[in-house]
């Protein structure tokens, strides 16, 4: 959840930059002014994103020495499906950053992942010295598959063929306990996942190449749950109505749009099209949920 902020942080940046026609260009060679730019950005929102998440995430937990802890067995790992969406989509956007800074595609995916991949590891270490979690090797593990995911396309496939994409829609299941869904809007799309899915979308075309589909239109596999209340139990009765709740896996398939492959001419508008590509736009759906298919008109 926590590390979410910081990529909607470097999304807003990102979206500021490029909607500037005179940002847009990218330089032949290495700008030195446009490096040292990027780097003092990104280094003043690592420092200042991690001192603001330290005093507002883990201000109310003592500290401890350095412990490992295993949460392989909560939220039926959607919390981990989001560190790997997180990771991957940090590598992307700060890659994207150094490119503007001039640097070729290769060096600056290295650079963005790797700077990426630092950010999470950061949030990871400074769990393992809250009391109120610890170190996470399963987190760990989904921040470098995220990170793996995306610097192996853009080096082996120079592109992103398989896009990784989030989207949400309301639930009634935080008013059960919002202490721990969310008792707000922002806190309910961080904190619930029977909201949040979690996407792969991909272009069949690519794969086929007699096939006639634009590059645009994409078939899109998705993950989320249902009825999951509590993190480590997949049973909860709510003490006022009595009402018992099952929590179960959500497989999903739906269409979707690369907005990234959308023939648009001007550079900068391309630019800001392209950032919808962190999400998933709503479509009908088949939902493959406890063993039932469902099939919605429209599905956020």
């Amino acid at each position: 959840m926590k590390n979410k902020v910081l990529l909607l942080w470097f999304c807003f940046i990102s979206l500021f930059s490029t909607s500037q026609k005179e940002f847009f260009s990218i330089p032949d060679s290495i700008s030195t002014k446009r490096s040292i730019t990027t780097t003092s950005l990104i280094s003043a929102s690592w420092i200042g994103g991690t001192a603001g998440l330290y005093s507002v995430w883990y201000k109310e937990y003592s500290s401890s020495k350095f412990h490992f802890f295993n949460d392989g067995n909560e939220w039926l790992q959607m919390d981990k499906v989001g560190h790997l969406y997180t990771t991957n989509k940090l590598a992307l956007q700060l890659t994207e950053f150094y490119k503007w800074s001039g640097y070729k595609n290769k060096k600056a995916a290295i650079i963005g992942t790797s700077i990426g991949f630092g950010f999470q590891s950061t949030l990871e270490i400074l769990d393992g010295f809250s009391s109120g979690w610890g170190f996470s090797l399963l987190d760990m593990g989904a921040n470098t598959i995220g990170a793996a995911s995306f610097l192996s396309q853009e080096i082996l496939l120079k592109d992103q063929y398989f896009i990784l994409k989030f989207s949400d829609h309301k639930t009634n299941y935080a008013q059960l306990r919002p202490d721990i869904l969310g008792a707000s809007f922002s806190e309910r799309l961080l904190k619930d996942y029977n909201g949040q899915t979690y996407w792969i979308s991909f272009n069949p075309s690519r794969f086929f190449q007699s096939t006639k589909i634009p590059k645009w239109i994409c078939l899109s596999l998705g993950y989320s749950i249902d009825q999951k209340i509590v993190g480590n139990d997949n049973y909860y009765t709510d003490a006022k109505t009595l009402i018992n709740y099952h929590a179960k896996r959500e497989f999903l398939m739906s269409l979707d749009v690369d907005f990234s492959k959308i023939p648009i001419k001007k550079p900068w508008l391309k630019a800001i099209v392209k950032k919808f590509n962190y999400i998933k736009i709503p479509f009908p759906t088949l939902i493959l949920s406890d063993g039932k298919m469902i099939a919605k008109g429209i599905y956020f």
